[in-house]
């Protein structure tokens, strides 16, 4: 209940409107009878514990490749469309640089890479 007062005031304050069959409530370490209450109260949505927020994995091992896996996926996507266009060196360390500075730079601002991770990124 108490954070349906806290939200309810955030309403009357700011006088926007909280949609609550819209709101999704994730918990970690509740059991599931505690998790019944608290979604029927709310009346929220449950939220599984790996979703993407930005395009990031939330709740994921960040040790894994797989979850590394979209970054990679994204730097290699990139990189195959240059290699049949006639770019000038210079041209390619701008691109590359841009590239590996901007793609996985919100990912490694949250979470450190696995050694084989920086390893591949640097093949590609």
């Amino acid at each position: 209940m108490a954070i349906k007062v806290v939200l309810r005031c955030f309403e009357i304050s700011s006088r926007l409107k909280v949609n609550f069959r819209k709101s999704h409530i994730g918990t970690i370490g509740v059991c599931d009878m505690d998790k019944i209450i608290f979604f029927n109260s709310l009346k929220c949505n449950q939220l599984e514990i790996l979703f993407k927020y930005l395009a990031m994995k939330i709740g994921g091992n960040p040790r894994t490749l797989a979850f590394w896996k979209s970054v990679i996926d994204k730097i290699k996507s990139r990189f195959s469309t240059w290699k049949g266009k006639i770019i000038s060196m210079a041209g390619r360390i701008c691109l590359i640089k841009s590239i590996l500075n901007a793609l996985p730079l919100f990912y490694f601002s949250f979470f450190k890479a696995p050694t084989l991770v920086c390893k591949i990124i640097r093949r590609k």
